[in-house]
C-alpha cells in the first residue's frame, strides 16, 4: 500500500476548469508525509523531472519517484483535443514535445539521490527500454500503450504481451552479459552499444 501524488501542472494550466495554485507544494507534500502511514510516492505525468523539483521532493520525505518522463502519453495533447476554444486548443498544441525525457529525468534524480526508488516511465515502448531505464538507476519500468492495445483486443494477447515484454528484457540482458538485474549497468550496456 501507499500513496501516489500525481503532478500535473502543465495540464492543470491548459484545462479550462484546472487548478494552476501549485504554491507551497513541497511543504504539502512534507506534511502529508508526516501523516501518512504508507510509502509516499510522487509521479509525474508525462513532462519528467529536473534535479531541482527531484531535490525538493526528496526533501520534502518522499519515499519514491514515478519520473513519468517526456514521449509516452502527452496530456497537453489530450486537453488540446478537449479544449473546444480553437485558440486554446492552439496553445495546448504548441507543447506537444515539451518535457524532460525519462532517461535524463532519472539521471537528474540520481545526481542528487543515488538510493532513493525510482520508477521509470514515459515514453518506453518495450522491453529493451525497460532494460536501458533499470541500468540508469531505475528500480522498475512501467508502460501503458502496448498493453491498452493488446488489452483492447483480448485477455490472450495482453498476457501474450506481457510475456513478450519480459523475454525482451531478459534477451536484453543476456546479450549485455548480465546474469541478474543487479548486474544490469550503463557501462554494461554501453560496452553493447560500442561492438555494434
Amino acid at each position: 500500500d501507499a500513496l501516489i501524488l500525481h503532478l500535473n501542472p502543465l495540464q492543470e494550466a491548459l484545462q479550462p476548469e484546472g487548478d494552476s495554485n501549485f504554491g507551497h507544494l513541497a511543504d504539502k507534500i512534507a506534511r502529508v508525509k508526516k501523516q501518512l502511514p504508507v510509502p509516499l510516492i510522487v509521479k509525474e505525468v508525462g513532462w519528467g523531472i529536473s534535479t531541482q523539483t527531484a531535490r525538493r521532493l526528496i526533501e520534502a520525505g518522499v519515499d519514491a519517484i514515478d519520473v513519468a518522463g517526456a514521449g509516452g502519453t502527452s496530456w497537453s495533447q489530450v486537453e488540446m483535443y478537449r479544449i473546444e476554444d480553437p485558440y486554446r486548443a492552439q496553445t495546448a498544441g504548441v507543447f506537444v514535445e515539451w518535457g524532460i525525457p525519462t532517461a535524463d529525468s532519472i539521471l537528474n534524480i540520481r545526481k542528487v539521490d543515488p538510493t532513493i526508488p525510482v520508477f521509470a516511465s514515459g515514453g518506453l515502448h518495450n522491453g529493451v527500454d525497460i532494460a536501458k531505464s533499470l541500468a540508469l538507476g531505475a528500480c522498475l519500468g512501467g508502460m501503458a500503450g502496448l498493453f491498452l492495445k493488446a488489452a483492447d483486443k483480448s485477455l490472450e494477447d495482453t498476457v501474450k504481451t506481457l510475456q513478450m515484454v519480459a523475454d525482451q528484457v531478459r534477451i536484453a540482458m543476456f546479450a549485455a552479459g548480465c546474469r541478474n538485474l543487479s548486474d544490469l549497468r550503463l557501462d554494461k550496456l554501453a560496452q553493447v552499444e560500442e561492438r555494434k
